[in-house]
């Protein structure tokens, strides 16, 4: 006395062809154009002070060109200007990445998610706390000094 299978869960040709052609067309979306193509090989970066003022000059006309540390002008490590300029832009963006990685986890923290399986080798649960900064003093010393060699590693590795 088994049921009767379900004709709406079974692949058909149909079914598949339709599939098939759905993922095909959405890959397609993101292949460059021809005019992408060649925007791509005309990139240029801007790494000379002067460069900068330029962008600076095209990307906001208000504010126009603003370092008020003078940044731009100084090198790092013995390196030459445009190596400290790509140096600082690089930095710059990687900073930016990470702020917004941090933002997007304090708001899961706020909001109670948190991953089903244990937080440690001994099965320790993650904090039950929904304030971030209660919950990072909650957490054990070795899982944060797990995370600080963690992010030491990923520093090391990308200069």
């Amino acid at each position: 006395s088994t049921p009767p299978p379900l004709v709406c869960c079974q692949p058909t040709m149909k079914t598949a062809t339709a599939s098939i052609l759905a993922l095909a067309a959405s890959a397609s979306a993101f292949a460059p154009t021809s005019s992408q193509q060649q925007a791509a090989r005309g990139t240029q970066l801007s790494e000379t002070k002067a460069d900068l003022e330029a962008l600076a000059e095209k990307s906001n006309p208000v504010l126009k060109y603003y370092d008020p540390l003078d940044l731009a002008s100084t090198t790092i490590w013995g390196q030459s200007n445009e190596s400290t300029i790509g140096f600082l832009r690089h930095a710059e963006i990687k900073h930016g990445r990470i702020a917004m990685f941090a933002f997007v986890g304090y708001i899961v923290h706020a909001n109670g998610i948190k991953f089903p399986w244990a937080m440690q080798m001994d099965g320790a649960p993650f904090p039950s706390e929904t304030n971030p900064p209660a919950l990072w003093d909650a957490v054990s010393d070795d899982a944060k000094w797990q995370i600080f060699a963690l992010i030491g590693f990923l520093e090391f590795w990308s200069e």
